[in-house]
């Protein structure tokens, strides 16, 4: 397809909207002798007048010129070479037009060869993302057809779909995400692709795949995007323990827990959860059955140390062997899930006395609870009990002061 640009007067994408450090990214790079474009997403979603998350800048520069140009950039990856240029704790992330095979099925496993920006727009994944954008000309730049397929709203790969996914299945994830994201129709073709392809995803990168999963987590649109995975069989490829409950009338709950956090929890006036609090949305529901199979059915009372037991074997039967979460995440993850049993103790006891435990991640507890409480409102009480009390710890008692003895008198 021939390149095709298209004016601010058609496209309307304000200039004022683009990052300006990304803005100052591009226009050294050009002072330079550089070609620059915003890329990908940020432009995507600009043209669809939502706030980007990140804003991605592909150019002319191979990794080490752009290094030598800006003393906040540092270098990443191995398969893909990137530069990451830091302000502050944000960071920017620039990558040098590649060329590759479009029509080998073979799964991509280095990626740096360096090309023109033409090569580098059709070993894209799709025609969405790719479209560049020059803020010098302020014009979009159309080498696949994605501007009109934004338009229609249509999702369709760049080259062969059996192909692109072959040769990396993430983009099957990345598909389903942005159906879920945008309500975009997929283009027929890449719908058969995506059945036919399924069982690729598992030769993928277990932590890319992972990142995606957090990612929509945290995106609002986290029900319909799990909805669309088990409805194409991929949560069981990837997750079979948590796949054979999805299949049943109670993953209901997952989902109801997912809806609640894309739209009271997915809220730019709150703190985001954190990824322990949103993975807890997905163990939580198959915890609450194993309990329930392993302790309440036989009569029995488990204390919070087999109640901590239990939550680690549940994590590993969802998670393992394809995902490996970090120690960080996981050390989380159990303590969150055991103190919703302190929360709403098995065994209830009359004027039993609140104490905050001293853990780290009991705050991250009690943000769960509060999703809970969303779908539970008569739970709500006791959330703001356990607030309270984390907010005002008990007082530490003065020690007793030893009284003298006195002195008989002879």
């Amino acid at each position: 397809m021939s390149k095709k640009t298209y004016p601010f007067e058609e496209h309307r994408l304000d200039r004022e909207k683009v990052d300006p450090d990304a803005l100052y990214v591009m226009e050294k790079l050009r002072a330079n002798g550089h070609v620059a474009y915003l890329v990908g997403g940020g432009v995507r979603d600009l043209l669809l007048n939502q706030k980007p998350k990140d804003f991605d800048i592909s150019t002319s520069a191979e990794p080490e010129q752009i290094k030598q140009l800006f003393r906040n950039c540092i270098l990443i990856g191995r398969r893909f070479r990137l530069a990451h240029i830091r302000f502050g704790r944000k960071i920017l992330e620039v990558s040098t037009f590649r060329s590759g095979d479009t029509e080998n099925d073979e799964l991509i496993v280095r990626d740096n060869n360096w090309g023109t920006e033409e090569e580098d727009v059709l070993r894209r994944d799709f025609t969405i993302n790719g479209l560049y954008y020059d803020p010098a000309s302020q014009e979009v730049i159309d080498y696949v057809g994605g501007y009109p397929d934004l338009q229609k709203k249509i999702l369709r790969t760049i080259g062969q779909p059996f192909v692109r996914f072959r040769q990396d299945p993430v983009r099957m994830l990345r598909l389903i995400k942005f159906q879920a994201r945008f309500g975009f129709d997929v283009d027929p073709p890449a719908k058969i692709a995506l059945l036919e392809c399924r069982k690729e995803i598992v030769k993928s990168s277990p932590a890319r795949i992972q990142e995606e999963l957090l990612r929509m987590l945290e995106s609002g649109a986290s029900e319909l995007f799990f909805r669309y995975l088990a409805e194409h069989g991929f949560i069981s490829l990837m997750m079979p323990a948590f796949g054979e409950f999805m299949e049943t009338a109670e993953s209901e709950e997952v989902f109801s827990y997912l809806k609640e956090i894309d739209t009271t929890f997915h809220d730019p006036t709150r703190a985001p959860l954190s990824r322990p609090v949103l993975l807890s949305c997905l163990v939580y529901p198959l915890m609450e059955k194993r309990i329930k199979t392993h302790f309440i059915d036989r009569e029995r009372t488990p204390h919070l140390g087999e109640i901590s037991l239990e939550a680690i074997a549940q994590i590993d039967e969802v998670f393992l062997p394809f995902f490996h979460l970090s120690r960080r995440i996981k050390g989380s993850l159990i303590s969150i899930l055991t103190s919703q049993y302190r929360l709403t103790p098995l065994e209830k006891k009359k004027n039993a006395r609140i104490r905050v435990p001293n853990d780290p991640d009991f705050a991250l507890a009690l943000q769960f609870f509060e999703v809970r409480c969303a779908l539970e409102p008569a739970l709500q009480t006791i959330w703001e009990k356990w607030s309270q009390a984390l907010k005002v710890p008990d007082q530490p008692r003065s020690p007793r002061r030893r009284r003298r003895r006195r002195k008989s008198n002879p």
